[in-house]
């Protein structure tokens, strides 16, 4: 019997993130999963019995290095999944300091941080670090100028990576969801005053398909980057 296959994901509260954690658990996969305090923590655990929980809050990325010491992550982790992310709108004459802070805080230093701390356990695993980014991290539109250069900033990250880790045999995917029907998007049209349909968007549960697609590839191969539009409507 070969060891449990072990992946650490941020973003599992909901979103794409639960959909990936929740398909990941019930194929009898180990997670260990970041909430930013005791009591997400404690809900996340109930809703994934047998999950270790890592209590950081990815906008303190300075935290996120003891946080992991102490939660008893295991020695071989095969996927780092980074899922978690905010969004804050707004155009470049009127988005306060802290909306560019908080986004690169949250979308871009604590994925890389999080990836220093845990790169020794994915490469003991030959595994595997894979970024939810956005269509955001290859074109900014008006008004999405911090939270589109968070996201290419989390490319960068992980183009960087990729080429580094090579010989580590880690394997580095960056998923680009179009508009997704999660409580994020729900937020996004607030910002933006919009009336929101979900039907109008991906289902969530179709970027996660595509997001264990990739990290079930044989290792033979590698999905580095990998767009999910909208289909169309017919």
């Amino acid at each position: 019997m070969g060891a449990m296959t072990t992946h650490v994901i941020t973003g599992a509260g909901s979103g794409i993130g639960r959909i990936v954690a929740e398909r990941l658990h019930a194929r009898g996969d180990q997670l260990v999963v970041v909430a930013r305090d005791a009591a997400r923590a404690t809900e996340l655990t109930e809703v994934f019995p047998g999950s270790i929980p890592v209590v950081a809050d990815l906008a303190r990325p300075e935290t996120i290095a003891e946080a992991v010491q102490d939660a008893g992550v295991p020695a071989s982790v095969d996927a780092l999944i980074h899922a978690a992310g905010i969004v804050e709108l707004g155009a470049v004459a009127d988005l306060p300091v802290t909306a560019w802070t908080s986004q690169l805080a949250v979308n871009l230093v604590a994925p890389a941080e999080l990836t220093r701390v845990l790169l020794p356990r994915v490469r003991a695993a030959r595994g595997q670090v894979l970024f939810v980014n956005s269509g955001a991290g290859l074109t900014a539109h008006p008004d999405w100028a911090a939270y589109a250069a968070s996201k290419h900033g989390l490319k960068a990250l992980a183009d960087a990576l990729r080429g580094e880790e090579a010989r580590h045999g880690v394997r580095v995917t960056t998923v680009y969801p179009g508009r997704t029907a999660t409580p994020m998007q729900e937020k996004v049209h607030a910002q933006e005053g919009a009336d929101y349909d979900a039907d109008r968007w991906i289902d969530p549960a179709s970027v996660a398909t595509a997001i264990i697609t990739a990290l079930d590839l044989p290792r033979d191969a590698v999905i580095s980057d990998l767009s999910v539009r909208p289909g169309p409507r017919a």
